[in-house]
């Protein structure tokens, strides 16, 4: 999952986003004023930055404008502050998104994982480490290492079965694989009758992975050949 960084001199406001975040599977980083913000960017891998406006020491236009120099992460300015020309100057200045106070933490947790999303299809935020095996299509990703599989940064359960097959086809996206090909290569034995087996794990894993598992984005059939998953930029 993804590091998240919430910047604001209130500490009930840290303290409540947090608890939303980590809710949601996201580690949270937590700092009071924009100086503390800026040093634990260089400490920690941090994907999403929210930050207050009004903090003491340096606020949070400073702060965006010196973070700015040297990162591209998505930035989210939670603020008080609701004039227009105040959303202006912060959009202005470098941020991607501006929630006003009070806020809707369920609103704010949307917007969190849109901007991840935006950006992670951007190629923004670093994606894996060169010998890390993690393999993706599109908002699909497994990290083999930790054995974790995500839907544009949402956290999917599969079964140790669900998991061989798609690691499989994912390894080798854009690779159709027969049924008997993946029964083979999941049992290790000889496939016999292998159809409704392989079936219907590939329909649980539809289930699962997919927004419309009737019309899949990831898992496609080729009728009367077999299955692969799509080589999605």
């Amino acid at each position: 999952m993804y590091n998240i960084l919430v910047c604001d001199d209130e500490k009930e406001i840290t303290d409540a986003v947090e608890i939303y975040l980590t809710q949601e599977g996201y580690q949270v980083f937590k700092a009071y004023d924009g100086n503390q913000a800026i040093e634990l960017l260089k400490k920690e891998q941090i994907h999403l930055l929210i930050i207050d406006l009004m903090m003491p020491g340096m606020d949070g236009i400073h702060a965006v404008l010196q973070i700015r120099k040297d990162s591209g992460i998505p930035i989210i300015i939670l603020s008080a502050k609701s004039q227009d020309a105040d959303k202006i100057l912060g959009l202005n200045v470098g941020a991607d998104d501006y929630v006003t106070k009070p806020f809707n933490p369920l609103e704010l947790v949307a917007r969190v994982k849109s901007q991840l999303r935006r950006y992670t299809a951007l190629g923004t935020i670093p994606k894996e480490e060169e010998n890390s095996h993690i393999y993706r299509s599109g908002g699909l990703a497994i990290d083999d290492d930790k054995k974790e599989v995500t839907v544009d940064g949402e956290s999917v359960r599969l079964t140790r079965i669900e998991y061989n097959i798609l690691l499989l086809l994912l390894q080798n996206k854009g690779k159709v694989f027969s049924i008997d090909q993946i029964y083979e290569k999941i049992w290790n034995e000889e496939a016999f009758c292998a159809d409704n087996t392989v079936t219907v794990h590939i329909r649980h894993i539809r289930e699962k992975i997919e927004i419309d598992p009737k019309n899949p984005k990831y898992l496609k059939v080729m009728w009367g050949i077999g299955y692969k998953v799509e080589d999605i930029e």
